[in-house]
């Protein structure tokens, strides 16, 4: 097991679920958090106790990666002891709605897209420069279980999944010859606020997503997450698939009456 001690980690949709979790894991290591999220309010409460918790250093950004022009901005005027980034996690994502294509909304489309796909795009793109100069970095995808298998009306969640799919083993290929890794960590059934920002609100039907069963926690994720930044360096993890046990695939899930 490598240490991360003092190693700075990034992290993008920092302020809640898989994100939270992912500082919170690496908080544990004695890392260095630099945490994007665009609602700063939770950002900084997060921030406030993962310092006093475990006594690392934490900065924090607001960040929405769906800006082109903002996350080069923020990831070219970083503080010096910020700009040496050794772990990217990319973890900003959502989806909208749940609905044939031909009748979904554009304007969700494009959501989805904007944040899963292009910011992701972004990010990476002015954070592996010096990752390469360097000889040395991380970057970990917290991809799906949906960018492996479709299901109905999963449409353009899951084509934006197969992206990220595919940009991760792309990237893998791009970097060989390089000491920078790459990894992608792909869950299923997570309880988070994903559902509840598909439907716009809607607590309870967001709470039918994960009635009858027990679904993966965010610190499941988060743990896995850290365990592939923790691997000596001449191993990579390229793609974790990781379900609950009442989850076999993106449609078959048992639930108990």
């Amino acid at each position: 097991m490598q240490s991360l001690k003092n190693k700075v980690v990034c992290i993008t949709g920092a302020s809640s679920g898989i994100g939270a979790a992912c500082a919170s894991e690496f908080a544990k290591q004695g890392c260095a958090l630099l945490l994007g999220a665009r609602r700063i309010d939770r950002l900084e409460t997060l921030a406030a106790g993962l310092s006093s918790q475990y006594g690392v250093r934490v900065h924090t950004v607001k960040l929405d990666v769906t800006n082109q022009k903002e996350v080069e901005q923020i990831f070219t005027s970083l503080p010096r002891d910020w700009q040496a980034i050794d772990i990217l996690v990319n973890n900003a994502g959502l989806t909208r709605g749940l609905t044939n294509l031909y009748e979904g909304a554009i304007q969700d489309w494009e959501e989805i897209i904007d944040t899963n796909v292009k910011g992701l795009l972004y990010v990476t793109r002015s954070v592996l420069p010096g990752m390469v100069k360097r000889n040395s970095g991380h970057v970990i995808n917290i991809g799906s279980i949906a960018g492996h298998q479709t299901y109905p009306k999963g449409n353009v969640y899951c084509a934006s999944k197969f992206a990220v799919t595919g940009l991760t083993r792309g990237l893998i290929m791009d970097l060989l010859g390089t000491a920078v890794r790459v990894s992608s960590v792909d869950p299923g059934l997570v309880e988070t606020e994903f559902s509840e920002v598909r439907f716009r609100g809607d607590k309870d039907r967001a709470a039918k997503t994960y009635a009858g069963l027990t679904p993966l926690r965010p610190e499941d994720v988060g743990e896995i997450v850290v365990f592939c930044a923790t691997r000596p360096d001449h191993v990579n993890i390229g793609e974790v698939i990781v379900t609950p046990t009442d989850q076999a695939s993106v449609e078959m899930v048992h639930r108990r009456a």
